[in-house]
């Protein structure tokens, strides 16, 4: 049981035994620094079923936890306010507990538990990777992480689109105009080759357009009109027809775009556990359709077309399927959810990781499996994120004005690489090893700056900005777990923590903030917030450094202090190393 857990216990017995009232809860904070104390009960809202001042009765609980607990030396009231001090050996004890734990903070999971699937990326095979899909993959892949951390089975997956108007845009554009390229013979990687001709169809729509526009037809007669549209169109009844040329080129090109996001994925350090193609479950789901009419879940409308009726909810009525009995998006994600639990029976919830364009489709989604008698869509959660922006303005794929996430990454790395030859840290390095530490430094800095912000929050991305060896940023935290090793390299980590019975202020601060790191793991699984791990990670360094600055570490006045200076860097180091690999940062040991 924790600190906060016990205070609370006897904070409840001491308004039982004193004031003959049952609190549910307990509200802590932490103590502010202007006065003593180490945790702080508010009084305030035990107002409501406690008669008197509130002074008074922090004093009355107060003197009832001096005399009850252990661990409580003394206490002072300010106003509402009780605040707790607590024996130097409290965390000393706790530390010795913990300092040899190289994962503390992370749960094992459970057998009984049920798992969670959580899906990100899910990008369209007709352009790379942008700036849009890292913060998705970013997100996907820390929520994922922090679930694990928490004590949760977890699979990754995704869902490709890799059919629709949008693929026939990118393929009939290479068969008109490619010559036969290949990513082999351009030396360009799959998927940016596949993406130029998505913007080489637009170009050559826009022109077609000019040009029927011109012979009088109206601007939106002219865009449905253009040849190359109707040619795509009939490309893609052609795929779903089955049609063998079409369905050959289709694979070939995909296949092209697959090994290019696989490069991707690897240089961004994310991964996944098995993967759905939406040529395979847009089908998915009709069966639903035909089970949720019987049950009365779903109306059939006079021209054929299957509705769902979510007016009672506060929303509105929603195709399931067409008139002429296709299936729509809707059907699909109700198909796909339902298959996934099919094909992995010990998963119990799903994470989707979405912009946040797509609230209303998720909101809806979740509402009609609960309608369809899905017990675990309950545990279904939209990770509703905000767009990145940069400070040149929007992005735009059809365009080719999208931040392509292969640049991006050698970008950051270029930068760190900059500004880290600016600052002169890297006397005595191979070339090889600047090159890695560069690339570490940069993904590093990108991940933290944008995992930093809560998800929901919009952000504009400052490659510049975000690479900065000083305040809340990757490489600043990743100097410090660098300067912690660097203290390491000359200390003696075997030696036993003993005859420790007082602490310096510096030291019980640092200790505190370690103690919360399960706590705060916890909260981000529950909030499905990087944000928290990120912030949390940038006050603990924050910590450290004033202890460093204030305390001498391996100059100590004697061995007990010398060894418990030591195991707490290297604590506080293990503590780092853990947070920043449920974001996907890795920590160098030198920089």
């Amino acid at each position: 049981m924790n600190l906060q857990d016990t205070l609370s216990n006897f904070v409840k017995q001491a308004v039982k035994a004193d004031f003959n009232v049952e609190l549910e809860t307990v509200e802590f904070q932490a103590t502010r620094k202007e006065f003593a104390g180490d945790i702080t009960v508010v009084i305030f809202p035990m107002l409501r079923f406690i008669k008197g001042n509130p002074v008074q009765i922090g004093e009355t609980i107060g003197q009832y936890l001096v005399k009850e607990v252990e661990d409580v030396k003394a206490f002072n009231v300010v106003k509402g306010f009780l605040n707790v001090e607590i024996n130097d050996s409290y965390y000393t004890n706790f530390f010795n507990s913990i300092k040899a734990d190289e994962k503390f903070g992370f749960v094992a999971p459970s057998p009984k538990d049920k798992a969670i699937m959580v899906e990100y990326s899910s990008p369209n095979t007709n352009k790379p990777l942008h700036l849009g899909h890292v913060r998705n993959n970013l997100l996907g892949y820390s929520v994922a992480e922090i679930l694990k951390a928490s004590g949760k089975k977890v699979y990754k997956t995704q869902i490709i689109n890799d059919r629709g108007i949008h693929i026939c845009k990118s393929m009939l554009a290479w068969q008109r105009f490619g010559n036969d390229e290949t990513p082999e013979s351009t030396g360009l990687k799959g998927d940016k080759l596949v993406g130029n001709y998505y913007v080489k169809f637009d170009q050559e729509y826009k022109k077609e357009i000019e040009s029927l526009v011109a012979e009088g037809q109206s601007v939106e007669d002219a865009k449905k009109n253009a040849p190359l549209l109707l040619a795509a169109q009939e490309m893609l009844l052609k795929w779903e027809a089955g049609d063998e040329n079409v369905v050959a080129l289709w694979s070939k090109m995909n296949t092209w775009v697959y090994d290019g996001f696989d490069i991707t994925y690897t240089n961004l350090g994310v991964d996944f556990d098995n993967l759905y193609y939406e040529s395979n479950t847009y089908l998915l789901g009709k069966e639903f359709v035909e089970q949720g009419l019987q049950s009365g879940v779903f109306q059939k409308e006079d021209d054929g077309s299957v509705w769902c009726d979510l007016t009672e909810e506060g929303l509105d009525k929603k195709i399931v399927q067409r008139s002429d009995g296709t299936a729509v998006y809707m059907t699909q994600d109700i198909g796909t959810a339902i298959q996934r639990i099919k094909d992995y029976p010990d998963v119990g919830g799903m994470v989707y990781t979405v912009g946040n364009e797509q609230d209303y489709h998720f909101q809806v989604l979740f509402l009609i499996l609960k309608k369809l008698g899905f017990d675990w869509a309950k545990n279904l959660y939209h990770l509703s994120y905000g767009m990145v922006d940069l400070p040149s303005g929007k992005m735009k794929s059809r365009e080719g004005t999208v931040v392509d996430a292969d640049d991006l990454i050698d970008d950051m790395a270029n930068t760190a690489e900059e500004i880290s030859e600016e600052l002169g840290k890297l006397d005595g390095y191979t070339n090889d090893e600047k090159k890695e530490l560069y690339k570490t430094i940069g993904l590093g800095a990108l991940k933290y700056y944008i995992l930093k912000v809560d998800p929901k929050k919009r952000i504009l991305f400052d490659p510049k900005e975000s690479i900065d060896f000083q305040g809340n940023t990757g490489p600043f935290i990743q100097y410090t777990y660098a300067r912690i090793q660097s203290i390491l390299r000359k200390a003696d980590l075997t030696s036993e923590v003993t005859g420790i019975t007082e602490l310096h202020p510096k030291e019980k601060e640092l200790i505190k903030q370690i103690q919360l790191f399960p706590e705060v793991v916890q909260s981000a699984a529950d909030n499905h917030s990087p944000a928290l791990i990120a912030n949390y990670t940038y006050e603990l360094v924050k910590e450290f450094n004033s202890f460093y600055q204030n305390v001498s570490i391996l100059g100590a006045d004697n061995e007990n202090e010398k060894a418990l200076r030591v195991h707490l860097s290297n604590t506080v180091a293990n503590t780092i190393k853990n947070g920043f690999s449920l974001l996907g940062i890795q920590v160098p040991a030198r920089m």
